[in-house]
């Protein structure tokens, strides 16, 4: 029996992981190697780690963890959780049924990209759908944006980084207001779809709908996510118009005894989650506490 399953093994999960281990929980992490920026080469916008590829974090993070004997790390798929408060049952690819009082779930989303050809092999270097995460990479370049209801957003954000800012409209007609910002700082607005995207170098070429090829130093996909498990569906959680599940500040679900951490969850005050390595460890860090805390209350009547 342990006190604590982690499932997930991304920063939310390992972060909560770290915390259980130095407070002595005994802890069991599920880690079924699918994380969302594995196709990213490099992770940024994280103090001290900027610039460092995901797997050498997740291999840091293994390390430090590795101190602490409470704490079990499996190369493991988790496949069903059933249960209540104290007594929940996590079966794995194995076909082994594991027990906990408490869950948290750290399975992340898995991201949608557009189907446009060449875009996949792609994305996480020369095409992006985070500035904060890829802006600065892009630098002094002629950045491209696939339109969408968000795309004049990121483009004002990405004014001050890129030489040259094109919005593709790609089946999306702008909004005045927002073809008057891109305009004020530079922008241009192409009508047409985007065909396809290929290597050339460092960058990439996108081909648009009249023939017209841009080669482009940065490339912003208009992109969307759905949960990396069902455990949210399967347990009845509450989720958010985002899809993510519903919390409050300490990471609790609408389940007694099931957290979540990490980009499958936000609070309702947030309209998204705010998808970075760093808030992801924050949050499994704030979940792991509240159990513990939790823990102690519940033993205090």
């Amino acid at each position: 029996m342990y006190d604590v399953i982690v499932i997930g093994g991304g920063p939310a999960g390992l972060q909560a992981a770290l915390t259980l281990g130095r407070m002595h929980r005994k802890t069991l992490v599920l880690d079924s190697q699918e994380y969302r920026n594995e196709p990213a080469a490099e992770m940024h916008n994280f103090l001290a780690l900027d610039g460092t590829p995901p797997a050498e974090v997740r291999a840091a993070a293994r390390r430090d963890i590795a101190a602490y004997d409470d704490v079990e790390i499996r190369q493991l798929t988790a496949t069903a959780v059933e249960g209540s408060a104290g007594a929940f049952t996590v079966t794995t690819s194995d076909r082994v049924a594991h027990r906990a009082a408490r869950v948290l779930l750290a399975t992340g989303v898995r991201d949608l990209l557009p189907a446009v050809p060449g875009l996949e092999g792609l994305f996480g270097t020369v095409a992006a759908h985070c500035p904060f995460c890829h802006g600065h990479e892009y630098a002094g370049g002629t950045v491209v944006l696939q339109g969408g209801p968000h795309s004049a957003g990121v483009a004002l954000m990405m004014a001050p980084i890129a030489g040259e800012l094109v919005v593709v409209g790609d089946g999306h007609d702008p909004e005045p207001a927002a073809l008057a910002a891109l305009k004020s700082v530079g922008g241009t607005w192409r009508d047409g779809e985007i065909v396809s995207l290929r290597a050339d170098g460092d960058r990439a070429v996108v081909t648009l709908s009249d023939g017209a090829e841009i080669l482009a130093d940065g490339f912003f996909v208009r992109s969307a996510f759905e949960q990396s498990a069902p455990f949210a569906a399967d347990l009845g959680l509450e989720l958010l118009p985002s899809g993510c599940i519903q919390v409050d500040a300490f990471g609790r679900t609408s389940l007694p005894g099931v957290y979540a951490a990490g980009d499958l969850a936000h609070t309702p005050e947030l309209p998204m989650p705010m998808a970075s390595v760093l808030t992801a460890a924050s949050a499994g860090l704030v979940a792991a506490a509240s159990m513990i805390r939790d823990d102690v209350m519940e033993a205090l009547g």
